[in-house]
Parts: structure tokens; C-alpha cells; sequence
């Protein structure tokens, strides 16, 4: 965030003070909004793009999340396999339950999901297939050593499950 008289602000220090402040939930729907925004101006422009944007666990846990992304698609009139939700692991296990409601309904609605930092939680496989993640982006910390380490190489060389894809972020 870049604000007029402190400059360039980190999402780590403006995110939890808009979490605690309850701001977060008018945030995100305001960067839904602007992806959707974004991808139509790249879309007129003759550009296929997809956009990413990260959840947080507390839109995570708002029942009409998938209402608000789907409104933000129909009124930028965007495709939405054009725009991704990722979150990250350690919060797509804080409730699974939860999480698994809100990737059905994305996943109904066309949107590319992504679990961003693999490796880092406490996810289980069986969970994982259940959610149906399109791309899981395995923590730059797990596969650092790749060069070196034949068993950060052995992990990226199994590769993805049928229709899901890998990345390091």
C-alpha cells in the first residue's frame, strides 16, 4: 500500500491491523472488485490474463464469499476461469470444513483456486483431494536446496494429481 506521507507500507504490517480493526472484509471485496476491474481492461485490450487474488482466512469464513466473486465477475463481465483465489495452507486447515463450502462453491463457479505455501502446514493428502485445489504452490523454504538435496527433488519430480499444477512461490 503506498500511503501519501509514510510511502510504501508492507501487507504484513497493514493486514493485521485491518483484521483487528474489522476492515479486512471491506478491503477484500474492494480488491475482488479491482481484479475483476483489471483482467476487463487486459481482456479489451486483447489480453487473456489471469489474475490472482489472495483470500484471507477471514473472507474464508464469510458464507457469501463466492456471492461477492461471482457479482465482481458478472459486473466486469469476466471469465471466470481468469481469475484465481489463493490462499494459504496454514489458513485453508485452520477450518477445513469451512474451506471445503467455499472452494465447492469457486470451484462451481469456474474460479482457479491455488494453496499457496505447501509444505509449511498440516495438511493431509485425503484433505487436500477433497478440496480440489487447481495449483498448489509449493514454500520456497521446502524446496530451497533443490539444486543439493535429493529429497526436496524427489517431492517436485512426483508432480501434481490429475488437473492440478505446482509452482514455488
Amino acid at each position: 500500500w503506498h500511503h501519501p506521507t509514510r510511502g510504501i507500507i508492507s501487507p504484513g504490517v497493514f493486514i493485521p491491523i485491518a483484521e483487528r480493526f474489522g476492515l479486512i472484509g471491506s478491503i477484500g471485496d474492494w480488491v475482488i472488485s479491482e481484479a475483476c476491474r483489471q483482467a476487463r481492461i487486459w481482456r479489451d485490450e486483447g489480453l487473456r490474463m489471469r489474475v490472482a487474488i489472495n483470500l484471507s482466512v477471514h473472507q474464508l469464513r464469510k458464507a457469501d464469499l463466492p456471492e461477492r466473486i461471482e457479482a465482481a465477475l458478472k459486473k466486469h463481465g469476466i471469465n471466470p476461469q481468469l481469475l484465481t483465489c489463493e490462499i494459504t495452507e496454514s489458513d485453508a486447515m485452520e477450518d477445513t470444513e469451512a474451506t471445503m463450502r467455499i472452494f465447492n462453491a469457486l470451484n462451481t463457479l469456474g474460479v482457479h483456486l491455488s494453496i499457496d505455501d505447501f509444505g509449511t502446514g498440516y495438511s493431509s493428502l485425503s484433505t487436500l483431494r477433497k478440496m480440489r485445489p487447481g495449483e498448489l504452490k509449493i514454500d520456497q523454504s521446502f524446496v530451497s536446496d533443490l539444486e543439493t538435496s535429493a529429497d526436496a527433488r524427489a517431492v517436485v519430480e512426483a508432480g501434481p494429481w490429475p488437473g492440478t499444477t505446482t509452482s514455488m512461490s
